[in-house]
């Protein structure tokens, strides 16, 4: 059986659901980003308890058709700018279509329907973070991140980095560096 959890977007998240899935004796095949295959069907009151297990830990279980879609594309769209080193081959759109069997302007349409953004403002936001990850760790330089993230160019990386920020990379850097400083002091 299949089930699609939501906000589960992390290493930490899966294992938590593992150890839940243990404790309620549960046997699985796979634990992804959003998704859990257990072997066993499993009952309603199991699945009332794993829904409200899951809740503690800020997850939720979902069952409406169109919630399991719509995570289903975030989390492609996260592992594809978090976790993955390749450079898809493809436009951004193409992508998801290819890896969700789906028409890209249904994809888009339902994305927007139901989270209120469009799925290129989402990979925006979500590729501007992995920036702020990158340019803290301080091991690329912004013309490998631009390159990494997938960006024309270091200007246009930066032009996104402030709109969605307010600030530069080069001003976001000198902060986070004036952070580890103090942080070191103390």
């Amino acid at each position: 059986m299949k089930f699609y959890i939501k906000y589960m977007v992390s290493l930490r998240c899966k294992l938590m659901v593992k150890h839940e899935l243990e404790k309620l004796g549960l046997h699985y095949i796979s634990v992804e980003l959003g998704m859990i295959e257990i072997i066993e069907d499993i009952s309603e009151f199991q699945k009332q308890e794993l829904k409200s297990n899951l809740a503690v830990s800020g997850l939720e279980l979902l069952d409406d058709k169109k919630s399991i879609l719509v995570d289903k594309i975030k989390n492609v769209i996260i592992e594809m700018i978090h976790y993955s080193d390749e450079v898809p081959n493809v436009n951004y759109s193409d992508y998801i279509a290819e890896k969700l069997d789906y028409d890209y302007t249904y994809l888009s349409n339902l994305f927007s329907e139901v989270k209120g953004i469009t799925i290129q403002y989402f990979i925006i936001k979500h590729k501007i973070e992995r920036a702020k990850e990158l340019i803290l760790y301080n091991q690329l330089n912004l013309t490998e991140i631009a390159y990494k993230l997938h960006y024309s160019s270091v200007g246009h990386l930066s032009n996104q980095f402030k709109k969605v920020t307010g600030h530069t990379p080069t001003f976001y850097k000198k902060i986070g560096q004036k952070r580890k400083r103090n942080l070191e002091n103390l």
